[in-house]
């Protein structure tokens, strides 16, 4: 290992983004250094992943699944840590240069809050942090001199491409999404979508709960609260594009009529290695553009009858304060139970903005008030459901 290699913590390395992270650290030639990794219950995996990058810790959040698992098999130099608040002790070491926040969901706000509170550099791929607690986490980034940069692809393609001018001479961003697998499919069909059909995402592979979310689209609703705190823009500021391909990640338009986008194969390794070594970039193991083959891009705007969690994304962008926690949390569990096959389908939109309308909102709340309003929202999805 270089003696200039970064420590990386990634939380979530069982995961779809912990996965990629892992092989662009192998990949970067002694640059980045895996020193702790975290898992909720996928343990065994969390041992293996260990057994090749012999970190300093590894974290198994849930004390449930740790309880009577056989760890013999970690490796000697790495220490076992168990419990969510194991989170937080190793993104704040000394030792950590840079946090990759993978968790899945609002779990995943505890440990980047900590992490940059501890002035770290995040490498944000939780983009539930941002819709929960946005205003809270940019004002935290600026006290402490912590640096956020985006991993989620449109965000990391906004990103790059904003480098292209100055703020004021932007004219709005352009998020891009694939439309997921029933782009094409009726009112009437989407009331007979199952589990599977919904896991069948065309271009990505990613967890349960998001491949479900870019079939309501509700990805691109959080994608869009997200963007609003992320980049400090309004809500009017923010377009929503179908582009089936995932090839053109997302776009800037400047006053002047150009528009800066940023193109790649769908592979998450090239937001995530751009995250780990911007301001540089490397060569490294993500897919490129074969341009000795003949191929299209095609954009259509979204159907906001068909996939409604559009208009509930700009509706919570504009509110702000209490919306974006009561909305996450309301989605997580309403996908949670159409997973567990207790609420269709084509419900789980209507059901987050019902438990969003009859939320007492709070304009400018503390981050102890979001977290009771994350529980609140989920047991109200369970109420509505029965």
């Amino acid at each position: 290992m270089s003696l200039q290699a970064k420590n990386v913590a990634i939380l979530g390395s069982t995961g779809s983004i912990g996965v990629n992270t892992r092989e662009v650290i192998r990949a970067s030639q002694g640059r980045f250094h895996t020193i702790a990794m975290t898992a909720h219950t996928q343990l065994a995996e969390l041992v293996a992943q260990a057994q090749q990058d012999r970190p300093k810790w590894v974290v198994a959040t849930s004390p449930s699944a740790a309880q009577g698992f056989d760890f013999t098999n970690l490796p000697c130099e790495t220490e076992l840590i168990v419990g969510a608040e194991g989170v937080e002790r190793v993104v704040t070491a000394p030792e950590v240069d840079i946090v990759v926040a993978a968790m899945v969901g609002s779990a995943g706000l505890r440990g980047a809050w900590a992490a940059l509170n501890a002035g770290k550099t995040v490498a944000l791929a939780n983009k539930e942090t941002l819709v929960m607690a946005g205003p809270l986490v940019m004002d935290l980034c600026q006290r402490r001199g912590a640096c956020l940069l985006p991993v989620d692809s449109e965000h990391s393609a906004i990103f790059q491409a904003l480098r292209a001018g100055e703020k004021r001479e932007v004219r709005r961003i352009v998020l891009t999404a694939s439309g997921g697998p029933f782009r094409r499919y009726s009112k009437d069909q989407l009331r007979q979508v199952t589990v599977e059909q919904a896991l069948n995402h065309p271009n990505w592979e990613m967890g349960p709960k998001i491949t479900v979310d870019s079939a309501t689209m509700m990805n691109k609703a959080l994608e869009i609260i997200e963007a609003r705190w992320l980049f400090d823009l309004p809500p009017e500021q923010i377009a929503v594009v179908v582009h089936p391909q995932s090839v053109v990640h997302s776009m800037v338009e400047f006053i002047d009529g150009s528009v800066v986008a940023q193109l790649s194969p769908p592979d998450m390794k090239l937001p995530i290695q751009y995250a780990l070594s911007w301001p540089e970039r490397l060569i490294g193991p993500a897919a490129r553009v074969d341009w000795t083959t003949t191929w299209s891009l095609d954009f259509e705007p979204p159907d906001l009858e068909r996939f409604p969690a559009l208009l509930l994304g700009y509706d919570t962008a504009r509110a702000g304060g209490t919306a974006g926690a009561v909305l996450n949390a309301a989605n997580e569990a309403a996908v949670a139970a159409f997973l567990d096959r207790r609420l269709p389908f084509h419900e789980i939109v209507p059901a987050c903005r019902a438990v969003l309308e009859q939320h007492t909102y709070d304009a400018q709340p503390p981050l102890s008030r979001l977290l009771e309003l994350d529980a609140w929202a989920r047991q109200e999805i369970t109420k509505w459901i029965a």
